[in-house]
């Protein structure tokens, strides 16, 4: 969603970047391109969706706990629909000591390998980074979402056709 003080949103996530890489404890080490995407669930809006690697010596839990302030700082508000629209959503996808799992957290992030907003970002800025449960790296996950597939071949004794008006 645009926002008032921060402008559309691309300047909404280049803002937060910096709210993130302002954070004691946290560096920001890279940053991929800004994409648009379409939304999940009802949304009607395009989303802007970027990627970033940090350091930190925070135990997830901990980080996840700065993002939350980040984004509500931005005016984010976890509480109504889900799936709508808002300022901002900042996630943990990966972590680089592999898997985490409370009642609160999943690294990695469960539904990441489905996800081309996710996938094609972060790809451009760690190819070789490996999904800890697959072993895959995020460009052939990436890949795997994103290549154009053969359409399905018909059976011994039925034809595929197509009816047009």
């Amino acid at each position: 969603m645009r926002h008032v003080r921060y402008g559309n949103p691309s300047q909404v996530l280049r803002a937060a970047l910096a709210a993130l890489d302002a954070q004691r404890r946290i560096a920001v080490k890279a940053v991929s391109p800004i994409i648009a995407s379409a939304p999940l669930g009802p949304s009607r809006r395009r989303y802007a969706n970027a990627v970033a690697i940090v350091k930190s010596a925070l135990p997830p839990p901990d980080l996840l706990e700065r993002l939350q302030g980040i984004e509500h700082a931005f005016g984010r508000r976890r509480c109504g629909q889900r799936w709508g629209a808002r300022v901002l959503d900042l996630d943990i996808v990966l972590w680089s000591e592999g898997i985490w799992h409370n009642r609160a957290l999943t690294i990695p992030h469960p539904a990441f390998r489905a996800r081309t907003f996710v996938l094609a970002p972060a790809a451009r800025i760690a190819p070789r980074w490996r999904d800890p449960l697959t072993s895959l790296t995020l460009r052939h996950l990436s890949a795997r979402l994103t290549r154009p597939r053969p359409l399905p071949i018909a059976r011994r004794g039925r034809a595929l056709s197509s009816v047009g008006r």
